[in-house]
């Protein structure tokens, strides 16, 4: 396997942790007691994944493992 596909592998799971995170944090808010703090520790780690899944997404395009399609118009 080839460092661009790992990388792109991590990419992909990095983001279905932030969307698991999402799905926990509105499971914990429907189901869970006033004043409980899991419901804010989901959404936490959600941020935080998020923020890693840009760091590793703006590290890939500048190491040019990652190519953006542009929007062309005419």
């Amino acid at each position: 396997m080839s460092f661009t596909t790992v990388y792109k592998a991590v990419l992909v799971i990095v983001f279905l942790v932030v969307i698991f995170e999402l799905g926990q944090a509105l499971y914990f808010m429907m189901t869970d007691r006033p004043g409980s703090n899991r419901t804010v520790w989901a959404l936490t780690r959600r941020v935080a994944f998020s923020v890693l899944l840009i760091v590793l997404i703006v590290i890939g395009i500048w190491t040019g493992v990652l190519h953006p399609h542009g929007v062309y118009v005419r």
